[in-house]
């Protein structure tokens, strides 16, 4: 079923990003379009992320040295959250779209997942995260610079939903021209897009 993949099996295609910044969107992107995707289902699906999370536990193991999983990683596509980034080893070529989202969506994307799972009883501070985000992305704009196991494109939540052609088109040159831009095309979901800036 998936031959047409053998010219990118040594890549790892990584979707990265920000927590709330549409890493989700993009993993089922993927999967819709024909890639192959590496998730084990242990974070199940709610109101939050109702269409599933695609996460793979031992990604969260990664800054602890737990590795061995990446080999079974070739040619497939797996969510790594922006902050693990740099615990990938450098022995494996990677195909990383790294999902850009206004800072003030994600934040409200993030306290209104904390009222749903009942965790919002400590004061929400968003000017601390704020500066937090800011710092990390900044460094990692620069780290990534200089990573040569590294093939990254941007992508930006907000743009893909408004227009999904161009950057579609522009994410599937990038992996190859590869994948079903149709049946990727059909996985976006405008009326999931919920923390919008107004």
């Amino acid at each position: 079923m998936f031959s047409r993949f053998t010219r990118s099996q040594r890549y790892i295609t990584v979707v990265s990003g920000l927590p709330r910044s549409g890493t989700s969107l993009m993993m089922q992107i993927l999967a819709a379009g024909g890639m192959p995707i590496l998730t084990d289902e242990h974070r199940p699906a709610d109101r939050n992320n109702p269409r599933g999370y695609y996460e793979f536990e031992r990604v969260k193991r990664l800054h602890k040295g737990d590795t061995a999983w990446i080999r079974d990683a070739q040619g497939k596509a797996v969510k790594v959250i922006s902050a693990l980034l740099i615990h990938l080893p450098r022995d494996y070529a990677y195909r990383v779209i790294f999902m850009r989202r206004d800072l003030d969506e994600i934040l409200n994307s993030q306290q209104t997942m904390l009222t749903h799972l009942g965790k919002d009883s400590t004061p929400f501070d968003r000017a601390k995260f704020r500066a937090e985000y800011e710092s990390h992305l900044a460094h990692l704009d620069q780290w990534r610079a200089d990573q040569p196991h590294l093939r990254v494109i941007d992508l930006a939540y907000a743009d893909l939903i408004a227009q999904p052609a161009p950057h579609l088109t522009a994410l599937n040159q990038f992996l190859d021209d590869q994948l079903n831009l149709a049946a990727m095309h059909s996985a976006i979901d405008p009326t999931l897009y919920r923390q919008r800036k107004p």
